[in-house]
């Protein structure tokens, strides 16, 4: 059965995830975690994407981002992915795939969505387990997003620069929403969307999706409530 065309559209952010082959591991020393964050951060600029977030787990990695073209996003991955498996595979000595196919990717309503994929993405080792704080955790954008540390690679949505007139008073509200986990519901719905590759938003935004299209952009079915905006 042919898969499903991948949801496209440009200046429409976009959350990806990109697995390890069998989920087996993508990033074996820190050396690896800097280098493809090298790599994300100059294809990004070559082919057009603007990165809000990001984590690289042991095994996958989260990017929240904005293509300015239609093949923006699958440009960045596909280069990112192939120089970055050629530096593993000389550096630690191995051969073959690394990667688990292509990456799953939803268009994702700003809003409170976009919101909760910051978290969704940036809260991600504390769920695992990891860390007690995202801000123990190296290898993701909550340090740039919450506390200032320059990070080049991390530029806001405008979602988030809609959380205070300063980027101090934007970085406290941000802190403070990630005092509390998101909501179950919340995380279900973001992985759903995610690897359905179906819009991440309310039935007004799936309707637009369908319409710029062509194609299905949901389930089919009614979607769950989302939670209010002081829950996401």
């Amino acid at each position: 059965m042919p898969r499903r065309a991948r949801l496209r559209l440009a200046d429409v952010p976009v959350h990806l995830i990109q697995r390890g082959n069998n989920r087996g591991p993508c990033f074996f020393a820190d050396e690896d975690c800097w280098r493809y964050l090298h790599l994300i951060g100059q294809l990004s600029q070559e082919f057009g994407c603007v990165v809000h977030a990001y984590v690289l787990m042991t095994n996958h990695v989260h990017l929240l981002l904005t293509p300015r073209a239609v093949d923006s996003a699958s440009l960045l991955m596909k280069h990112a992915g192939q120089r970055y498996v050629q530096y593993v595979n000389r550096t630690h000595a191995r051969s073959g795939t690394l990667w688990e196919g292509r990456f799953k990717s939803c268009l994702v309503q700003s809003g409170a969505y976009v919101l909760a994929c910051y978290r969704y993405i940036e809260l991600n080792p504390v769920r695992a387990g990891m860390v007690a704080h995202p801000r123990d955790y190296p290898w993701s954008s909550y340090r740039a997003n919450a506390e200032g540390r320059p990070d080049r690679l991390v530029i806001p949505q405008g979602e988030f620069e809609q959380l205070g007139t300063t980027p101090e008073a934007r970085r406290t509200t941000y802190r403070r929403l990630c005092e509390s986990c998101l909501d179950p519901l919340v995380i279900t719905t973001i992985r759903d969307a995610t690897n359905g590759n179906i819009a991440l938003g309310d039935a007004r935004f799936r309707s637009t999706v369908e319409a710029a299209l062509g194609q299905r952009a949901g389930r089919g079915r009614p979607g769950r409530p989302w939670p209010s905006r002081s829950q996401d």
